[in-house]
């Protein structure tokens, strides 16, 4: 008898503790990582086969894919330079986890080479670069 009565109070004790940790990780928020994807896809929608030798007066071809994962919405800046030249300004809004592709053209121009930044501002912060990427272009 006395065997029966201490299993059932470790039987009990276990249960309470069991409660009592299910309790603490259902009121403890789940932590996820906020970020944003920035990338690039060449002219056949992958990441690679970027434009990168092009002759006088060719035009080269890109996607600038972004995807917000920063669980609300989030409004961006996407600024395109050549050598500090502004190609193009793009604001947006996306929802969690909405895809905005942008397609971009650019000419390849006088010979030589190129580099091509592409700056991602999370506003209103514009001072700040969040993601940035670029590609040196060489021309003949």
């Amino acid at each position: 008898m006395n065997v029966d009565r201490t299993l059932s109070i470790i039987i009990g004790i276990f249960l309470i503790i069991g409660f009592i940790g299910i309790a603490y990780i259902s009121s403890t928020p789940y932590e996820v990582d906020n970020f944003t994807e920035f990338y690039l896809l060449g002219p056949d929608g992958t990441a690679g086969n970027y434009p990168t030798n092009l002759t006088t007066g060719e035009t080269g071809k890109l996607t600038v894919g972004t995807v917000n994962h920063e669980h609300s919405n989030t409004s961006y800046l996407v600024k395109i330079t050549k050598n500090n030249e502004i190609l193009k300004e793009e604001y947006f809004t996306l929802e969690n986890k909405q895809i905005k592709n942008m397609p971009f053209e650019f000419n390849a121009g006088a010979e030589g080479q190129y580099s091509i930044k592409f700056d991602l501002y999370k506003l209103p912060d514009t001072k700040n670069v969040y993601r940035s990427l670029f590609i040196l272009v060489n021309v003949r």
